[in-house]
Formats: structure tokens, sequence, C-alpha cells
């Protein structure tokens, strides 16, 4: 069966900050069919912010959201051998992407307010990464600053898992899960001698995550990006959901 394309974009700049936490925490996000994902006995959720770029749904532009940020949290699951990704929130500041998002893939987006800056220091050539989301008291921003040459992650490391995971998994309102596929190279990384998150998160992840968030990230890397696909989803078969 051919797969449909639903969105093809260019994802550049992806800062990743990465928390390890407990099992308990993340159980109820689990689509129903699929287990949660681990690497090394440790589960983590991201925080990934990113510019999205050429930006087209079903081939075709949307004018005036060609250019945008994402900012997502997200937590890492498995189907058989079939890597992927749950998002607990998607932020972006277009409120068209929110309404096709939450129509097409049921997915958990919301608009804010958001600005990033990426800089390279022409001495150094270090990258200086910052996304900021949200406005007065809950105004939010995460940031990182580069050291070394941008690789290709060692096979079996851990910026291998948070950056290989090619699928993407959603409840949906009647409790079936929605399974669709991303489609993108392997992406070299930098990794990060300076990486964390500013202010108070409660408000758009909750009281729990925004107290992970609090503290220093356990890993950080800026991943460069490329074109994507995305595929439209199809329904799962429902299985016991528990841990690998």
């Amino acid at each position: 069966m051919t797969q449909r394309r639903f969105l093809t974009a260019e994802w550049k700049n992806l800062l990743m900050l990465n928390y390890a936490v407990d099992a308990e925490m993340l159980q109820r996000y689990v689509p129903a069919g699929t287990e949660l994902d681990r690497f090394a006995g440790k589960f983590y959720v991201s925080l990934i912010g990113f510019e999205f770029n050429h930006t087209r749904i079903a081939g075709a532009r949307v004018p005036f959201h060609q250019l945008f940020e994402e900012v997502n949290l997200r937590l890492y699951v498995r189907r058989g051998e079939r890597r992927g990704v749950v998002f607990i929130r998607e932020l972006v500041p277009k409120r068209a992407v929110v309404a096709i998002a939450r129509a097409v893939f049921g997915e958990n987006y919301a608009c804010a307010r958001m600005s990033h800056l990426v800089e390279m220091d022409v001495h150094s050539g270090d990258t200086t990464a910052k996304f900021s989301f949200g406005s007065g008291s809950d105004l939010c921003s995460m940031h990182l600053e580069t050291i070394g040459e941008p690789l290709v992650p060692a096979d079996e490391s851990l910026a291998q898992f948070i950056t290989e995971h090619y699928w993407g998994y959603a409840r949906s309102s009647d409790g079936t899960t929605l399974e669709y596929e991303v489609q993108h190279p392997r992406w070299r990384v930098w990794g990060a001698k300076d990486a964390g998150f500013r202010g108070d998160a409660t408000a758009f992840y909750g009281a729990e995550f925004a107290k992970v968030l609090e503290r220093p990230p356990d890993s950080a890397f800026l991943a460069e990006g490329s074109a994507v696909t995305v595929f439209r989803g199809t329904r799962i078969q429902s299985n016991t959901v528990g841990l690998v």
C-alpha cells in the first residue's frame, strides 16, 4: 500500500534538551498498542525547539505559514521494531497549524507567541541557539551553545536514540491509536558546552513537567536538521501497554 504524503518541510537547528524521568510519570501518555522505550535503562522526555521552513500541506503552500518555530515536549515509545515518539504538547505560533494538526493527527497542539535566535561565532565556529515561547509571567526559553564539529551520532548512543525515532503515535478521542511515519536522513549533531531552560513552564506542561525542566538537562545537543516528510496516519490494533 502506497503511503500518502501529508506534509513536507525543512526542519532546522533542532535544540534538544533531554531529561531522564521515572516511567510512572509517562505511563498515562502511552497510546494503546505501544510501550515505553528506554535507553540504557532510563526513560527520557525531550524538550525540542526548531525552525519549521518551506512548509507544504498535501503539496500546496499555505500562505503566511512557510516559516515559523515549534517547541514540543515528547517521550519515546515503540511498537515491535518501530521506535516512535509521543508528544505531550506541541507549541507553534500559527493557529492554522494548530487546527490542522489537531484535526488530522489528533495531536495536542497549542498556539503561543514564539521567537528564536541562532548565531555562529565567526572566530570559534561555535553556535548559540535560543528558542522562546509564551509572554509575561509565562515567558520561557531554552538555550544551547555548541562545542566541536557536528557528527552523525554513533550507533547505540543516546544522541542516536533521541534523533532516530521515525514514527509518531497519537491517542485519538475514541481510545484508538494513530501511527504515522516521519522520514528524514540521519542528522549530524553538535555537543553542548552550555544548555538549559529558563522560566516556569507550568502553564504549558503542568507542574510535574515544569519541575523537571527546572533542573539541568541530563544531555543536550543541537541537530542540524533536514528536509522531512510526514505521512498520513493509520489506525493500529490495540495491544497491552507496558515497559520494554
